[in-house]
């Protein structure tokens, strides 16, 4: 009789010459050195079975019909990983559908993203063997010739066959611990929409993002050619062997009178600034144009990129934001692009590419910063395609404004008029219009909309350069004050969203409030989103916090990336509710574009970059559709807008 599987359980072994963790698994999969050593699976949580395909062993005929049935669920910790290199050890790209990740469910309950850490916070019988590392550093990355392997550069199982038996334990054993994490997390699992939304992450993932890599390369060698430049004048002026070095070059100033607490970058353009000093200045100008030379993203392009179509793939990961969701850029790291504003794009990427150092020193103030704000030009559509890029307008604005019932914020966003004029108006009192009346409060309005929104005060607005665009420290506490008044509906959000999370903490049932629902289920406080989506506190609970108020302390992990205990308050789980569902709108409009048949090929933070054949879309239906609310979202008052480009850029 035929068993009918539903479920199948597996991690593998792989040996590659590329570097993972720099270049990525789509770039290391793809490299010709490639190789699947091991493959341990489980049907149903049944005993783990482990294939040595590195000595020959085929993979089952029913594990490699499952890998292309939907209908079999295919479970990993890092599925992607494991999908990514059986694609390129069978051939063939395996749909994402049908796999369900591990680290994506652990994510979404607030735990770490790794196997080993996941295992320790939950405290698993079966947790990774300790030997793990030494036996990847053997078996799977490219070793020392030696004796032991016959002069060859990497380790083969017959080099030693004691390690490659302790490897496959260590396979099955990943195995194990991912059968009890699965039964560790099945109380609660993740909605199906979240799921659908990991597939259509992946087929991005898979599908990848076109570069330059001609300008990627020709802006790592102009950067070495100025950085040179400008260390060997720096050298000449203050005759340091190494100018570049902060100590040596406080030591320098200080010796010419000039006292400098750091060479941090705003130091030293205070110092600049103030001196009268002409070696100084320029001295300090230099090691300004130093601070500027930003090729890691350039050589994290030539990295990971694809040698044969130019693609970057992976860049994104879902899930990857602990509390909210929301995606984290890996490899490029696109979340946090540098903007560009110079006006002539074209002609500043022709003088690159053309490797032309005298024009571009000729034409513009800092080399450096020209190779800086072109980064985002060498993301580029194949050849007769185009990038349709949209965005969202103000989205956090609107959320929070709409969660809130910040009625007069919501009408201005439905009436079409501005955001920042509107709420100066409301905080002084007087009209305010962005090129007329009072327009020099726009800015004010500006700064405490963006700084103020989540309980931000004056340490916020300082943070976002309150005082170097010319307010003064007194000014401040006024304008947190004259907002939180123009704003009573947010603030009231702040602490009804407070009140519930420690009424359900405290009394053990369901407390809701602005649609939001928190319960508690075994030690986790979760917080039910309006999309149904829900965001995970482990081992929440009511402590005295600093000013001696009650708040909330729960698990996570810290800025340091440790599992700690981490406080929390109505306004900063404000914080985490409105980007969250800022969040599952960009992913329903992701999934509305790809529904579509208009390929998604990278998204940051609320815009999306599509990549059509030229005149194939226009940026109105791209805008529309990203616009068409979820149901959850009936009267949302949404709006993008966007451009079409020949390479990426902010318009």
């Amino acid at each position: 009789m035929t068993t009918h599987h539903t479920s199948l359980t597996l991690d593998i072994e792989t040996f590659s010459e590329i570097n993972l963790g720099k270049a990525g698994m789509y770039r290391y999969a793809a490299d010709p050195t490639f190789e699947l050593l091991l493959l341990s699976y489980s049907w149903d949580a049944g005993p783990v079975q482990t294939i040595d395909i590195a000595s020959g062993e085929p993979i089952p005929a029913d594990v490699l019909a499952a890998l292309d049935d939907p209908a079999v669920t295919k479970w990993a910790f890092n599925a992607a990983f494991e999908r990514t290199c059986l694609s390129a050890h069978l051939g063939r790209q395996l749909s994402p559908r049908g796999w369900r990740c591990h680290m994506v469910w652990a994510a979404a309950l607030g735990l770490p993203l790794s196997l080993d850490g996941v295992s320790k916070a939950l405290k698993l019988n079966t947790g990774k063997l300790s030997t793990g590392k030494d036996l990847i550093r053997f078996f799977s990355v490219p070793a020392k010739p030696s004796l032991l392997n016959n002069g060859l550069t990497r380790n083969l199982p017959g080099h030693a066959p004691d390690k490659w038996g302790q490897f496959k334990t260590y396979n099955a054993r990943d195995v194990e611990t991912e059968l009890e994490l699965h039964a560790k997390l099945s109380p609660f699992p993740l909605p199906e929409q979240v799921w659908r939304e990991y597939w259509d992450d992946q087929t991005i993932n898979d599908r990848g993002i076109h570069l330059d890599l001609d300008l990627a390369n020709a802006a790592i060698e102009l950067d070495k050619q100025v950085r040179e430049k400008n260390l060997t004048r720096s050298s000449h002026l203050t005759g340091l062997d190494n100018p570049n070095s902060p100590l040596q070059l406080k030591d320098w100033a200080n010796q010419r009178g000039i006292t400098m607490g750091s060479m941090g970058k705003q130091e030293v353009q205070d110092t600049l600034t103030a001196t009268t000093d002409p070696v100084v200045k320029e001295v300090l100008a230099l090691r300004l144009e130093l601070s500027k030379s930003s090729v890691r993203k350039y050589e994290a392009m030539t990295t990971s990129a694809n040698p044969t179509d130019h693609r970057a793939r992976g860049l994104m990961q879902f899930h990857g934001a602990a509390r909210t969701g929301r995606w984290a850029g890996r490899l490029i790291q696109v979340q946090n692009l540098p903007r560009n504003y110079l006006p002539d794009l074209d002609a500043a990427r022709a003088l690159v590419k053309d490797r032309n150092l005298t024009a571009l020193e000729m034409l513009y103030d800092s080399v450096p910063d020209v190779l800086r704000q072109l980064i985002r030009t060498a993301f580029t559509p194949r050849q007769g395609y185009e990038f349709i890029v949209a965005d969202y307008s103000a989205i956090e604005a609107r959320v929070i404004a709409w969660l809130a019932g910040e009625e007069s914020t919501l009408q201005v966003f439905k009436e079409g008029r501005d955001l920042y004029c509107e709420t100066a108006s409301r905080m002084f009192g007087v009209p305010v219009e962005k090129h007329g009346v009072n327009s020099h409060l726009r800015q004010k309005g500006k700064l405490a909309t963006l700084g103020c929104g989540y309980g931000g005060s004056v340490g916020a607005l300082e943070n976002m350069g309150a005082l170097r665009i010319g307010l003064q420290a007194d000014e401040l506490p006024g304008l947190v004050n004259a907002w939180r008044e123009a704003n009573p509906a947010i603030v009231d959000f702040w602490w009804a969203i407070d009140a519930a999370a420690q009424r359900c903490l405290t009394t053990g049932r369901p407390a809701s409030t602005h649609e939001i629902t928190f319960t508690r289920e075994a030690g986790i406080l979760f917080c039910t989103l309006p999309s149904g989506r829900r965001l995970a506190y482990p081992g929440a609970t009511i402590t005295t916090g600093r000013f001696s108020r009650d708040v909330i302390t729960y698990q996570g992990q810290n800025t340091a990336k440790r599992w700690d205990w981490i406080e929390t308050y109505g306004p900063k789980l404000v914080e985490n509710i409105v980007q969250a569902t800022a969040r599952d709108l960009l992913a329903h409009a992701i999934r509305n574009v790809e529904a579509k048949g208009w390929p998604v090929v990278m998204h940051v933070h609320d815009e999306i970059i599509i990549e059509v054949p030229k005149g194939a879309l226009t940026v109105g239906q791209v805008a529309l559709a990203m616009c068409e609310a979820p149901d959850w979202a009936a009267g949302f008052p949404l709006d993008a807008d966007g451009y079409r480009c020949d390479y990426y850029r902010k318009d």
